[in-house]
């Protein structure tokens, strides 16, 4: 059974522009992705802000830290 997460609103394009900004994706902001992972109602625009940061990670452009 998944653990109840709640996306707060606004949340995905929040972690978008820091992460972007920072060049790296934070502890806080996997937890957040995790959210929207296993939210079944996020809408299409924050479904492709998620890919894109998926994606940015696979190249190289954004870094994880913890």
């Amino acid at each position: 059974m998944f653990p109840q997460v709640q996306l707060i609103p606004g949340a995905i394009p929040a972690i978008m522009a820091s992460a972007t900004e920072r060049g790296c994706i934070t502890l806080t902001d996997r937890y957040g992705l995790m959210a929207a992972a296993l939210d079944e109602h996020l809408n299409e625009t924050d479904r492709r802000c998620v890919d894109r940061l998926l994606r940015a990670v696979l190249r190289g452009r954004l870094q994880i830290v913890s």
